[in-house]
């Protein structure tokens, strides 16, 4: 699981393996914790989920978090621009630069990216996220800490469960290094992807799962054309994602018209694995995240006390 390469990024030993996370005994409360926090997130608001839960869409959004928080003024080089855009979403390996342009112009029309000319360079196009942007993705960013925050309550989570905004720029920020990692382990997972690659289907993932687990049999028949209404997504696409779901051996579709799915145990073997790549990789980059923070602050209040 790239320990070694996560630890050379961190610049310190892990405190927690993805072992340990995926053997935790209270990894299916935490599974529940987390599948809460994220369907609460977009419950409501269907615009949110037609506009981020597209893939391409989704990582233009979460790029643009990182590059604008690691971009330094005086370095020509890290400005937050479309193509250094284009050379980060290029890692996926499935966003063309034609793309980019057409899923750019969309998150500017509705507010949540902004473009202007460098002053010195007319040919440079320069990117800005909005307040919009910021205050979601601190959001975003706080549901993934939730599984987290319930395994390991001593572990200092608070500034970004708070959704403190300069804490989430500084964990963008030391979060960019760990880009391509996040991505290897990532594309590794091919249950996760399946559902990451189709629009709203880690919602549709998490909202099947939820209904299991609060029906108290996680093999119990699930109908799941609800989520349509709930979310704004078409029966067609739901359908179409179940049917690719069931042919890899997540689901099985049951009942009459097949408006019901049972989750099968590979389906939470798998979402839990998912869960704790993530949460391994999301604490890495908090321990940086943290020693950074900490650091500025005690600079600020020595600061101010040489200041009086």
């Amino acid at each position: 699981m790239e320990k070694d390469e996560l630890e050379r990024l961190a610049g310190r030993r892990l405190r927690l393996s993805f072992e340990e996370i995926v053997s935790h005994p209270r990894l299916p409360e935490a599974r529940r914790a987390y599948v809460a926090a994220f369907c609460d997130l977009y419950e409501g608001d269907p615009f949110l989920v037609r506009l981020l839960l597209q893939a391409g869409r989704f990582l233009v959004f979460l790029s643009a978090a990182v590059l604008e928080a690691a971009q330094d003024p005086a370095r020509r080089e890290t400005w937050f621009t479309v193509s250094a855009l284009k050379r980060q979403l290029n890692m996926h390996g499935h966003v063309s630069d034609r793309q980019v342009d057409h899923l750019l112009a969309r998150l500017c029309e509705v507010g949540f990216i902004e473009q202007s000319r460098a002053p010195a360079d007319r040919r440079v196009r320069l990117l800005a996220t909005t307040d919009k942007l910021r205050s979601h993705h601190a959001e975003w960013l706080a549901t993934h800490f939730v599984p987290l925050a319930k395994l390991y309550p001593d572990h200092d989570y608070s500034p970004v469960l708070s959704r403190n905004q300069a804490f989430n720029v500084t964990h963008c920020r030391v979060g960019l290094p760990f880009f391509p990692v996040s991505v290897r382990l990532m594309m590794a997972l091919p249950d996760t992807m399946l559902f990451f690659s189709h629009a709203a289907g880690p919602l549709i993932q998490n909202a099947v799962l939820k209904a299991a687990m609060d029906a108290g049999d996680p093999t119990a028949a699930i109908p799941y054309m609800d989520v349509a209404e709930r979310f704004g997504v078409s029966r067609t696409h739901i359908r179409n994602l179940m049917n690719a779901a069931q042919t890899a051996g997540l689901v099985r579709i049951i009942g009459r018209g097949g408006r019901s799915i049972e989750i099968t145990p590979r389906h939470w073997v798998s979402y839990d694995r998912g869960l704790a790549v993530g949460m391994y990789l999301h604490d890495a980059v908090n321990l940086v995240a943290m020693r950074d923070w900490t650091e500025a602050r005690r600079s600020s209040a020595e600061h101010l006390l040489i200041a009086d």
